[in-house]
């Protein structure tokens, strides 16, 4: 009996080896989305890129996928149309401030509603939920209201394109779920010590939490170079531009110049996206550890 029971499992073997040889592997199909996906989002960067080197008849004609003739000089001579230089620099500067400060303003906010007791914090914690929820373009007017010639008379400076953003609730929401996941143990290890509140922070909590401050440095950087609308509205002189409004109006010089437009738009975007390449590990962390605890 035994004989025949292995001779019939001989026979079905093949029969379940050929139904699964007939499915794809869970894996397969998942990563087959992701690279179509993946070539979805991709593709408008592979198109401005390679519009960039095209020549100008080939940029306006029909669309290819290789460009027949690579023309580099499209940079140099996009490069020489506008003080891209100044806009540059001047977006760096206030990028780097209004990541700085809204580190500083974050940690501090977020410390006090993680690790501070005091009445009325659940209330201040819920209003910068809300703040959260209000869009930006509702807060446009009273801003420019506030930092016009009526009040703090700061228009067409590099003062206007900070001030407003030196604090924002995500940030702040990010770090504070954070610091919650910091254990207990550690602050009161640290207050038998001796130890207030600013060495806590200083010494134990910020160290152990360099991917969420990384995340917010990134996503504060990013938005800053990537302003737009307001520091359209709130400048007029090319000298404390940013680069995103350099681009705007090189866009109305440039007209059908597409090839130089797109030469343009790949070296204003290739720092950030280098930036995002280096720091990328950084940012997933900082993401996935937060909202440990509430």
């Amino acid at each position: 009996m035994a004989s025949g029971a292995l001779a019939r499992d001989t026979l079905r073997a093949p029969a379940r080896a050929r139904s699964r040889g007939g499915r794809l592997p869970r894996g397969t199909v998942k990563h087959a989305v992701l690279i179509v996906i993946a070539g979805l989002i991709a593709y408008p960067f592979y198109f401005m890129v390679t519009s960039g080197v095209k020549s100008f008849f080939e940029a306006t004609g029909r669309p290819t996928l290789w460009p027949h003739e690579i023309h580099l000089e499209n940079y140099v001579t996009a490069w020489n149309a506008a003080p891209w230089s100044r806009y540059f620099v001047n977006t760096i500067f206030i990028s780097i401030v209004n990541t700085l400060g809204e580190l500083v303003t974050a940690v501090l906010a977020a410390y006090a509603l993680a690790r501070m007791d005091f009445k009325g914090k659940a209330v201040i914690f819920g209003i910068f939920l809300a703040t959260y929820m209000i869009p930006d373009e509702a807060t446009l007017i009273p801003n420019f209201v506030l930092m016009s010639r009526r009040y703090l008379n700061l228009a067409d400076t590099y003062q206007v394109q900070i001030l407003p953003f030196l604090a924002t609730a995500f940030s702040i929401f990010l770090l504070r779920q954070f610091f919650l996941s910091v254990p207990n143990e550690l602050a009161d290890a640290a207050r038998i010590d001796g130890a207030g509140h600013l060495r806590f922070l200083w010494s134990i909590v910020l160290p152990i939490s360099v991917p969420a401050l990384i995340t917010v440095a990134l996503v504060s950087f990013l938005g800053s170079w990537n302003a737009f609308l307001w520091p359209l509205i709130v400048t007029n002189h090319p000298e404390v531009r940013p680069v995103q409004v350099g681009l705007n109006a090189f866009r109305q010089e440039a007209g059908a110049n597409y090839n130089l437009l797109m030469a343009a738009s790949t070296f204003v975007i290739a720092p950030i996206v280098v930036l995002y390449l280096v720091a990328q590990r950084y940012l997933v962390q900082g993401v996935a550890r937060t909202g440990i605890r509430g």
